[in-house]
């Protein structure tokens, strides 16, 4: 192994990409209600995690910094994911005044894998904030480490798995609180806001 290539990178990139994806948005709510219903959680884990180490990929390479020197493709993405975040977060609101308690009837009711891989990939690709801090920010970071940045990439990479997956699969250890109608409400209240805040700041930084 050359001695320019520092094999803890890849241990700065997973704490620095988890320090990245641990936090409320669009895309965990999404990944924590699925998991919430038992309802396609593998699919919407690996298009999670695959999405990230695509454009964690892609911010090594360089891409990043064409992006950031192309203000007008960020203002349409901004307003294409503003507009799909207040749809989503309307629909999450009729379900906060409508709740239901987490049953056999109700999980019936839920999305079909298509539908609910194509809102996965919806929040996560019409999101500008995904770009910024994979491509752009997580991109910058990797590069400075010189010959070791694909090390940091993985180790990023390896973060996203272990977030989502236990974002995924853990998330059933609360099904015994959403047997509850209000538990429901109250999540589906928190998403709505955590969309329309994602939204507005979409807006406001055209």
């Amino acid at each position: 192994m050359p001695a320019s290539i520092d094999p803890l990178s890849a241990l700065a990139g997973f704490g620095f990409g988890l320090s990245l994806i641990v936090a409320i948005g669009a895309q965990n709510a999404f990944v924590l209600r699925q998991g919430l219903l038992r309802r396609h959680v593998f699919a919407v884990v690996a298009v999670c995690a695959l999405s990230d180490a695509v454009l964690i990929g892609v911010g090594i390479s360089g891409v990043g910094l064409a992006i950031d020197r192309l203000p007008v493709l960020m203002t349409i993405v901004r307003i294409g994911g503003a507009a799909f975040l207040v749809v989503y977060g309307v629909l999450a609101a009729r379900r906060a005044l409508r709740p239901s308690a987490l049953a056999p009837d109700t999980t019936r009711l839920t999305a079909g894998l298509a539908a609910t891989v194509a809102t996965c990939l919806a929040l996560t690709w019409l999101n500008p904030h995904v770009y910024l801090d994979t491509i752009v920010l997580l991109g910058s970071v990797a590069n400075s480490h010189g010959d070791s940045r694909w090390l940091f990439g993985i180790g990023a990479a390896i973060a996203s798995v272990v977030w989502f997956t236990a974002l995924g699969y853990g998330a059933r250890l609360l099904r015994p609180v959403f047997a509850r109608p209000l538990a429901w409400r109250i999540l589906d209240g928190v998403i709505a806001l955590v969309m329309f805040a994602i939204a507005l700041s979409l807006i406001l930084g055209i």
